[in-house]
């Protein structure tokens, strides 16, 4: 029987973490939330799951030493309370947890943490704003893992909930919790009339139920295994090689010149 991979704090023992010099402290956070009729509701935390695992995984095979803490499966979805079930935790509500959890990885010694964000109502670089200075001695980042990677590389439809990237993703990561795409809403959406809002340098938060019938937004339809393979495989490398490079950073000299390349002669 193989051990706990000791890259994943859930499974691992207390000898385990006692004896093992992790540098980086990775909090997956997700959502509870429809997603269409074909995605479970726990599609966002299970996508942060297998990918904070594997992107760890990788990183600890080129050295680096990130644990991946348990995910959070609440966040917020303010514009989605009149949805059954879609549970919602207030960005106030979010900010005292992530203080609680820093301030508990800060006293016992871990001086790098990220976290990894997996729903887009969900949005902590302000939060981290505030919590820098209250923990001046923990370096504190964040980022969205879809972000990592250019989508149109992989997929057709942009759409960002329950669409054809997370819907090849699932397919990838837990085919056995997808219903049969023919069951699928179209994830058509509607647009705000007022332009600004429309073309997105304006921002308000969407009624969820006012947009979208079948609780997406995007088209699963040509969603499949190996684009989700694909998909997965670019993420992870990805954010493996942002923490290799985070395990070896210098906290004491994290800035560097960039002088822009000069033509020859």
């Amino acid at each position: 029987m193989m051990p706990p991979p000791p890259y994943l704090l859930a499974e691992s023992t207390w000898k385990t973490v006692r004896d093992t010099p992790y540098t980086i402290a990775l909090l997956p956070w997700g959502a509870t939330e429809a997603h269409n009729y074909h995605l479970p509701y726990a599609t966002d935390t299970l996508q942060c799951d297998r990918i904070a695992a594997e992107s760890a995984k990788r990183a600890w095979s080129r050295g680096a030493r990130p644990v991946v803490l348990p995910s959070i499966p609440f966040g917020v979805n303010t514009g989605q309370l009149d949805i059954k079930f879609d549970l919602n935790l207030n960005p106030s509500t979010q900010h005292l947890i992530l203080r609680d959890l820093i301030h508990a990885v800060s006293t016992q010694g871990i001086q790098k943490m990220a976290i990894m964000n997996g729903h887009g109502g969900n949005g902590f670089k302000q939060m981290l704003r505030e919590l820098q200075v209250a923990f001046p001695d923990t370096f504190l980042c964040t980022f969205n893992w879809y972000d990592s990677i250019d989508w149109s590389d992989y997929v057709e439809d942009l759409g960002d909930h329950a669409g054809e990237l997370e819907t090849s993703l699932m397919l990838h990561l837990r085919p056995d919790l997808v219903a049969p795409l023919a069951e699928a809403g179209s994830g058509h959406a509607r647009r705000f009339a007022v332009h600004g809002l429309r073309e997105r340098w304006v921002w308000a938060q969407r009624k969820w139920t006012e947009v979208t019938e079948d609780t997406g937004v995007g088209n699963p339809a040509k969603a499949t295994a190996e684009k989700g393979a694909a998909l997965f495989n670019a993420v992870c490398d990805q954010i493996a090689q942002f923490l290799v490079e985070f395990h070896a950073a210098d906290l004491g000299s994290m800035y560097e010149d960039v002088r822009p390349n000069r033509p020859n002669g």
